[in-house]
C-alpha cells in the first residue's frame, strides 16, 4: 500500500501545471460518437459503449461515410471537442461532470470518458480513436483532474462555484455562436435569392413589343397575325388578328357586288334591271356633285 502510494506521489506528469491551468493541451483524434450509459463509471460499462459505437462506425463506413476528425482541448476546466478547421465547439464537457476516463487495453487506439450531460442529466460515454496518443490523452485528462482537485483544496471549495459560473457562461457563448452562424447562413441564402431574382433565366424567350403609330395603333400588315402589345401610354392594346382570307366573307364565299358582275352572270331581265340601277346610281352621284359645286359667276354654292 505504502509503496504504491509512494510511486503515485513520485510520478511525474507529462505537462506543466501552468499549461493546463492557464491554457490547454490540444490533441487530434477521430470521434466515434457518444452514447448513453446506465452507470457513471465502470470498465464493463465502457466496453459495451465501445462495442456499440464501433459497430455503428462499420455500418457508416460501408455506406461510404468517414469517421469525423476532432480537436480535443484539455484543461483543468474540462474537455472541449471542436471542429479542427472551423474551431466550432461541438461539445463542452466540464471537468467536474466527468466521472470516468480510460483507454482500451485490448485496442490501444481507443480511449473514452463518461460525462453527465448538463441538460438531460444523462451519463454519456464519449469514444475516440487515436493511432498514437490514446494513452497520452488519458493521462493528460488524469493530470487535469489532479490539478483541479489541488486547486479545490486550496480555495476551500469556492472554486467549484466559480467553475460552474464559467461553465454556464461558456455554454451561453456557444449558443450565441451557433445562433450567429445560423443568421449568417440565412443572410447568405437571402442574398443568393436576390441575385437569382435579378438575373434572367437562361434560354428564356423575350417578346419584343411592336412599334405603334401616333394613335397607339399597330401598323396594318395584311397576311400577318397581330400579337398583344403594350402601348406607349401604358394601356394594353387588345390582340387582333386579320382574317386568313380577306377576300371572303364569314361563310367562306366571295362577297357579292352587283355592279361588278358581268352580263353573263344573270338572266337578261335581271341584268337589265341591274343596269338601270347602276345608271340611276351614277346619275345621282352626278346631280349630287352639281348641287355642291361652286358657281364661279356669282360666288354662291
Amino acid at each position: 500500500m505504502n509503496r504504491a502510494f509512494n510511486r503515485k506521489k513520485e510520478k511525474s506528469w507529462m505537462h506543466t501545471p501552468e499549461a493546463l491551468a492557464k491554457h490547454y493541451i490540444a490533441y487530434n483524434a477521430k470521434f466515434l460518437g457518444n452514447t448513453e450509459v446506465e452507470a457513471p463509471k465502470g470498465t464493463e460499462v465502457v466496453k459495451d459503449a465501445v462495442r456499440k459505437l464501433k459497430f455503428q462506425r462499420h455500418i457508416k463506413k460501408s455506406e461510404g461515410q468517414k469517421t469525423p476528425k476532432v480537436e480535443l482541448q484539455i484543461s483543468i476546466y474540462g474537455v472541449k471537442i471542436l471542429d479542427p478547421k472551423t474551431k466550432d465547439v461541438q461539445h463542452n464537457c466540464q471537468l467536474h461532470r466527468i466521472s470516468f476516463c480510460a483507454d482500451d487495453k485490448t485496442d490501444k487506439r481507443i480511449f473514452t470518458f463518461i460525462c453527465k450531460d448538463s441538460e438531460s442529466n444523462k451519463h454519456l460515454c464519449y469514444v475516440f480513436d487515436s493511432e498514437k496518443c490514446a494513452e497520452e490523452i488519458t493521462l493528460t485528462i488524469g493530470q487535469a483532474f489532479d490539478l483541479a482537485y489541488k486547486k479545490f483544496l486550496e480555495s476551500g471549495g469556492k472554486d467549484v462555484e466559480t467553475r460552474k459560473q464559467i461553465g454556464s457562461l461558456q455554454k451561453r457563448i456557444q449558443e450565441l455562436e451557433t445562433e450567429n452562424s445560423e443568421l449568417k447562413q440565412q443572410l447568405q441564402d437571402l442574398e443568393q435569392q436576390l441575385m437569382m431574382a435579378h438575373v434572367p433565366a437562361t434560354g428564356s424567350v423575350s417578346v419584343q413589343a411592336q412599334s405603334t403609330d401616333v394613335f397607339d395603333m399597330v401598323p396594318f400588315s395584311p397576311g400577318t397575325v397581330l400579337v398583344p402589345t403594350q402601348a406607349s401610354n401604358g394601356c394594353p392594346v387588345p390582340p387582333t388578328a386579320l382574317p386568313p382570307n380577306i377576300g371572303k366573307d364569314l361563310f367562306g364565299a366571295e362577297p357579292f357586288d352587283p355592279f361588278t358582275c358581268g352580263s353573263a352572270d344573270f338572266p337578261p331581265d335581271i341584268q337589265s334591271k341591274l343596269d338601270e340601277m347602276q345608271e340611276g346610281f351614277k346619275m345621282g352621284l352626278t346631280l349630287e356633285g352639281a348641287v355642291f359645286s361652286p358657281d364661279p359667276l356669282d360666288g354662291r354654292c
